[in-house]
């Protein structure tokens, strides 16, 4: 399973290619991820402009024009492949595929689909099940010592399943 370090490598990425472009094309091959793609994804999604982008956990998010934010998770196996859009050959088990304005396109791979796809309103990320339920940011000024012990305190787990758990401390494990 792709880590925090990995994710947010994947997310500065995908900040460095896609922040500014627009979505000339987006297309859903296969829904059945972990959960099941939004329906209108890929309308949603062509002739939006990729505002921004930020790492919470191990969730990517993409901020898009319209109001909209794209959630990604990679679940165990995803990655995202980029290309020349009409050059290559889609990958196997690439399940969404985004084309740009410049000539690229980027694909979901995920041969186990435990990867992840949501479309939710920008002003409600926070709000969004999976995201509500993370811990704070290990990388965030705001995490301090007194901040884990708080969290930790009363818990009858060992310390390992503690870090492990998303709602103490997010991305770790």
């Amino acid at each position: 399973m792709p880590e925090l370090p990995e994710v947010e490598t994947v997310m500065r990425g995908l900040r460095a290619r896609l922040e500014g472009r627009t979505i000339i094309g987006a297309r859903v091959n296969r829904a059945d991820l972990r959960w099941p793609m939004p329906p209108a994804l890929a309308a949603r999604l062509t002739d939006a402009s990729v505002l921004g982008f930020r790492r919470r956990g191990k969730y990517i998010v993409m901020r898009i024009s319209g109001g909209d934010s794209l959630v990604l998770h990679l679940g165990m196996s995803g990655r995202m492949v980029l290309s020349r859009a009409h050059q290559d050959a889609p990958a196997a088990h690439e399940h969404m595929v985004i084309e740009t304005d410049d000539g690229w396109r980027i694909g979901l791979v995920d041969p186990r689909r435990f990867g992840s796809l949501a479309l939710v309103a920008t002003s409600a990320e926070d709000l969004h099940p999976r995201l509500a339920a993370l811990g704070p940011e290990p990388l965030d000024g705001a995490f301090t010592p007194h901040v884990l012990r708080a969290a930790l305190r009363g818990r009858r787990t060992s310390l390992k399943t503690a870090l492990l758990d998303q709602r103490i401390v997010a991305g770790l494990g």
